[in-house]
């Protein structure tokens, strides 16, 4: 890669952003967070409320070395605080 296309953003990413799931009512995107070698688990929670979008930011101090395992953690993690919280989320 030239360095012309490493300044201005050219040439290959490897952090894709994972697709979005719905769970309850809610949707979940996980954003693992890159540190280092390593990716941290996050995930945004949304849902409509009252014709407006609300968000919740999960992020936890877990950390994995690879993207996959920390997207799928984040998953994970984002439908527990879903089921612990339920629509008590947003309020």
């Amino acid at each position: 890669m030239s360095l012309l296309s490493r300044l201005f953003g050219g040439g290959k990413t490897d952090d894709a952003a994972p697709q979005c799931e719905t769970y309850e009512g809610m949707r979940i995107y996980p954003q693992p967070q890159r540190e280092g070698r390593d990716y941290r688990l996050c995930a945004k929670i949304e849902q409509d409320v009252d014709g407006q979008i609300r968000e919740h930011l999960v992020i936890r101090a877990d950390t994995f070395s690879s993207a996959d395992d920390a997207i799928n953690a984040s998953i994970a993690k984002a439908k527990q605080v879903i089921d612990e919280q339920g629509a008590g989320l947003f309020s």
